[in-house]
């Protein structure tokens, strides 16, 4: 039990820098089942893998490209992960029509991801995000 909830650990790792961090597809795909459920999709959007890739490539990665992630702690059981998290980053990119103010950011994020054979099954998460987009948005 303890060897598996390792190796989901490093899957959970493994997302953040590939993915998240430099917008590997490929890891994506490798690494998300095709049926997740993303219960931290905004209201009206689709729940699926799409909602994911959306976020991270055209929103996320679109107004902060050089984006970093620290994973602070991660706590796993059975097949969950919990993650806390610091995404720090500088507003050089277009986001939510919020043109590049060049102000560095940090956002901080808990996650809980539920994986299924070696994959992301389920997908829950917080964040300050709309603080951030509201300090970017001031001038």
């Amino acid at each position: 039990m303890e060897l598996m909830t390792e190796q989901n650990k490093a899957i959970v790792r493994r997302f953040n820098k590939e993915f998240l961090e430099k917008g590997d597809l490929n890891s994506f795909h490798e690494l998300v089942a095709a049926n997740v459920i993303n219960h931290a999709a905004p209201a009206g959007t689709p729940f699926g893998p799409d909602s994911m890739i959306h976020f991270i490539i055209n929103i996320l990665r679109a107004g902060f490209p050089d984006l970093k992630v620290e994973i602070l702690e991660q706590v796993a059981e059975r097949d969950f992960v919990t993650s806390r998290k610091k995404i720090r980053a500088t507003h050089t990119g277009n986001i939510m029509d919020i043109a590049p103010s060049n102000k560095k950011v940090v956002i901080d994020v808990i996650d809980i991801v539920r994986l299924k054979d070696g994959k992301y099954a389920e997908h829950w998460g917080m964040s300050n995000f709309a603080d951030v987009i509201a300090q970017i948005s001031k001038n």
